[in-house]
């Protein structure tokens, strides 16, 4: 693999949590390399236009962690089931997508496991690097030269704001890459198709395209709500020292996804009250992370509906497109 196929290809991983509607019990997907992945309760379906212009899609059957697992259907913990088996979904799906859209550059060479395996590693080696110990290094050393702010309090939020805006930065820098923005025009292609699956009218191209963009299950309003409350958690923990508090950073990861989780879920439901206020800057941020797609981009994400859907029926599921 070429240097700036594996970057670009860490630059897609990075991404997943940001275009992930982790939710188990209903239609949701994601946006990979030239396509989307949409799944239903029991199946998932990723559909790719090639470079050539025709359609590939694979599809497979899947069960709810919480089914497998009932211990998951806890509060906390079933967050963190669902996310881990989104996540899982969203790494296959992104890996059939690039080998599907980039086998035809240069006759590059199929991408496999143990390549995957490599981006995804650099991947969270980055993003630790980058989202926690850069900010915490840099809300410590600010805390040494202010000694107002030299506090444990004080370097926590001072440390969560930095962390803030370097996501911020990320995400508007990375939306200036070619290959991310056709990815969000893909987000904003299933965010309009699962809108118009929700609202029972016919799944077609024309319908979705009446649709907004802005999604309140969206990975974007997660990792918004992640970040936000890690904030307060971090200031509640009393620990010092730079090491042990980076290691309370990464041990706390997977508890406050969990709790995040079960707080957009909350707010979700609850549209138009305050609860439901919590969403809204998550909604505003992805007009960074969605763009409006093209009526082909559309039809992509509807194959992919179907293919869901289609699957979903033949397991017996109730779902059927409108």
């Amino acid at each position: 693999m070429t240097l700036s196929r594996f970057l670009r290809l860490s630059a897609h991983i990075q991404m997943l949590p940001l275009l992930e509607s982790g939710e188990e019990t209903l239609v949701g997907g994601q946006a990979v390399m030239e396509g989307v992945m949409m799944r239903a309760p029991h199946s998932y379906c990723v559909a790719v236009r090639k470079p050539d212009g025709s359609l590939v899609t694979e599809q497979k059957p899947i069960a709810r962690m919480s089914e497998k697992y009932p211990w998951l259907k806890f509060p906390i913990l079933r967050g963190i089931g669902t996310l881990g088996q989104a996540m899982t979904l969203g790494t296959k799906a992104l890996y059939f997508s690039a080998n599907a859209a980039l086998a035809e550059e240069q006759s590059a060479p199929e991408l496999t496991s143990r390549m995957m395996f490599g981006a995804i590693f650099f991947s969270v080696i980055m993003m630790i690097a980058v989202f926690k110990f850069l900010p915490l290094l840099l809300a410590t050393q600010i805390g040494h030269v202010v000694p107002a702010l030299s506090s444990r309090f004080a370097t926590n939020m001072t440390d969560g704001l930095i962390r803030m805006a370097i996501l911020l930065a990320y995400m508007f820098a990375i939306s200036l890459m070619p290959d991310i923005r056709r990815v969000f025009e893909y987000h904003g292609a299933e965010h309009k198709v699962v809108f118009n699956y929700e609202s029972g009218k016919p799944v077609t191209v024309e319908n979705a395209q009446k649709f907004v963009t802005f999604h309140p299950r969206c990975g974007t309003s997660f990792i918004l709500v992640v970040f936000a409350l890690a904030m307060i958690v971090y200031a509640l923990v009393p620990v010092d020292g730079f090491w042990l508090k980076l290691a309370v950073r990464i041990a706390l990861l997977l508890p406050i996804s969990g709790l995040s989780y079960e707080v957009i879920r909350f707010a979700a439901k609850r549209q138009g009250t305050f609860m439901g206020a919590l969403t809204a800057p998550g909604l505003w941020l992805q007009r960074i992370t969605t763009k409006p797609p093209d009526d082909t981009q559309a039809a992509v994400a509807i194959h992919a509906l179907e293919g869901a859907m289609a699957l979903e029926a033949k397991q017996g599921g109730q779902l059927v497109i409108a």
